[in-house]
C-alpha cells in the first residue's frame, strides 16, 4: 500500500515537472512571436535583452537571435557562478528557447505597422508569455540575472535594479530612435507589467474589511450566518480611549461586498469599516494555492 501511494506521489510530482517545463516553452514561444509581430517591426524596444537586441538590429542590422542569445548565455553562466545554482534547468531552458523561436519566426510578416498598436499587443503578449513562465516557476533570463547581480553587489533593492536597467534601455531607444520611441517602449513596458499582474492573480477581485463595532458578536454572527464567510477576531485598543476595541477581519468576493456593507450597517449605524482590494487570496473558499 506504502509503495502504491509513494508511487503516485512520485508520478504527480512527475506530471507537474513536466507541466512546469511545458508552461515555460509556450510562454517562452509567446514571447518571441510578440517580439517579432509587434515589438521588433515598430522599433519599440521594451526593456530586456528583447530591448537591446531591437536597438542592435537597427543601428548594426545584426540578428536579433544571436544577440540575445550572445547576452542571456553569459548572462546565465554569471549567475550560476555568482549567485549560486537556484537558476537551475528551468532558467536555463528559457534562455535558450525564446531566442530559438525569435530566429525560426523571424521571417513571418508584422502583426501590425502601427507604433501604438504594435507596442501594445506586444506588450500584451510579452507579459502572457512571462506570466505563464512564472508560473512554470521559471524564468526567461536576460536581463533579470543582471538586476540580481547588480542588486547582490550593490545593496539597492532588487525592484530599482530592473527599473535602472530597463530604464537605461529605453533611454538608449529614445536617443537611437526618438522621444515618441521611446514613449512606446514605455507604453509596452507598463502594458507587459500590467499583463503579468492578471496572469499570475487573476481577474478575480476580493475585498478584505476591517470593522471596528460596539456590537462585534452581533456582525460575526451576521457575517457567518447570513454571507457565509470567516470571520477573524483580532485584539485592537483605542488610541484616544485606550480601551480595548476587537477589530474583526473578513474576506469576501467582490459580489458580496455590498450585502457585508448593509449588514454591518443594519446592525451598527456608527461602526468604522476600512476596506482594501485583496488582489489574491488563498485558502478556503476560495482559491487554492
Amino acid at each position: 500500500m506504502k509503495g502504491n501511494k509513494h508511487t503516485a506521489r512520485t508520478d504527480n510530482q512527475g506530471l507537474k515537472m513536466v507541466l512546469e517545463y511545458l508552461n515555460i516553452v509556450i510562454g517562452s514561444a509567446i514571447i518571441a512571436l510578440a517580439f517579432n509581430l509587434c515589438l521588433l517591426p515598430n522599433k519599440v524596444a521594451s526593456g530586456g535583452v528583447s530591448g537591446i537586441s531591437t536597438i542592435l538590429y537597427s543601428l548594426l542590422g545584426w540578428e536579433p537571435a544571436y544577440v540575445q542569445w550572445a547576452f542571456n548565455i553569459p548572462l546565465f553562466i554569471a549567475g550560476v557562478i555568482l549567485l549560486g545554482k537556484q537558476f537551475g534547468a528551468k532558467t536555463l531552458v528559457g534562455t535558450i528557447f525564446l531566442p530559438f523561436v525569435v530566429f525560426l519566426s523571424k521571417d513571418l510578416d508584422p502583426a501590425t505597422t502601427n507604433p501604438l498598436l504594435g507596442s501594445l499587443f506586444g506588450g500584451i503578449g510579452v507579459g502572457l508569455g512571462l506570466g505563464i513562465v512564472f508560473r512554470g516557476k521559471g524564468s526567461t533570463g536576460g536581463t533579470d540575472l543582471a538586476a540580481q547581480i547588480v542588486h547582490k553587489y550593490t545593496g539597492l533593492t532588487l525592484g530599482m535594479c530592473v527599473v535602472i536597467i530597463d530604464g537605461l534601455i529605453v533611454l538608449s531607444a529614445a536617443l537611437v530612435f526618438d522621444l515618441e520611441s521611446g514613449m512606446y517602449a514605455l507604453i509596452a513596458l507598463y502594458v507587459t507589467s500590467k499583463t503579468i499582474d492578471l496572469i499570475q492573480v487573476g481577474l478575480s477581485r476580493s475585498k478584505m474589511t476591517m470593522i471596528i463595532t460596539t456590537k462585534e458578536e452581533e456582525v460575526r454572527k451576521g457575517i457567518l450566518e447570513q454571507i457565509d464567510r470567516g470571520v477573524t477576531k483580532l485584539p485592537g485598543t483605542g488610541g484616544f480611549t485606550a480601551d480595548e476595541k476587537p477589530v474583526l477581519m473578513c474576506v469576501v468576493d467582490q459580489t458580496e461586498f455590498t450585502k457585508l456593507k448593509q449588514l454591518v450597517k443594519s446592525i451598527d449605524p456608527s461602526a468604522f469599516v476600512v476596506v482594501m482590494d485583496a488582489s489574491e487570496v488563498l485558502g478556503e473558499g476560495f482559491k487554492h494555492a
